[in-house]
């Protein structure tokens, strides 16, 4: 099973950290998951132009097709003006409508305030649903105090990070399940 991991941003560092930490404990923890990290910061992609997502070249079709090959995501965004940042937003532009169905989705956020805890569920939870992801329902915010030289240090946050690779991995095992279950008793 692949899983990608999305750090939503082109700048800083914190979300990064953050989504490599969920990486780690899942490639520690289940021999099965592949995993990859896609950095934003990493990628020179073009702005959304409306074209399907084969039509683009570059950085920009490496990271739509990566995407498209995946199992499951644990996206990452860090909070901007209350918001999650316009890259993140423009790589969800260019992907078609359908990118994540059928798909599990975690989500992290970072923020240099507790006072954004609700931004993904207000904003990046309703982009993905409309995606047709299957959504995490709990999701981990990481605020800027947990962090220390580019490092988490706050135990629990680790913790509560280690847990949502835990709970996408249970995640895509009874999603499996269901798909299994509902191909077998609708057969056509």
């Amino acid at each position: 099973m692949k899983v990608i991991g999305i750090a939503g941003s082109v700048v800083g560092s914190k979300t990064r950290i953050a989504v490599e930490q969920v990486l780690t404990a899942l490639n520690h923890t289940y021999e099965t998951a592949e995993t990859e990290l896609i950095d934003l910061g990493d990628y020179e992609l073009v702005f959304s132009d409306g074209r399907d997502y084969r039509d683009y070249t570059g950085d920009t079709k490496v990271v739509l097709e990566k995407i498209m090959a995946a199992d499951a995501f644990i996206i990452g965004t860090p909070i901007f003006q209350a918001s999650i940042p316009g890259t993140l937003k423009n790589l969800f532009d260019l992907l078609p409508n359908e990118a994540f169905k059928g798909k599990l989705v975690g989500i992290l956020a970072t923020a240099g305030s507790p006072k954004h805890y609700l931004v993904p569920e207000h904003q990046l939870k309703p982009v993905l649903s409309y995606m047709k992801a299957v959504i995490l329902p709990k999701y981990v915010f990481v605020e800027e105090t947990h962090f220390a030289q580019k490092t988490i240090v706050d135990e629990e946050a680790k913790s509560r990070l280690n847990q949502l690779a835990a709970d996408l991995m249970h995640g895509v095992q009874v999603f499996s399940e269901v798909q299994k279950a509902r191909d077998s008793a609708f057969p056509f």
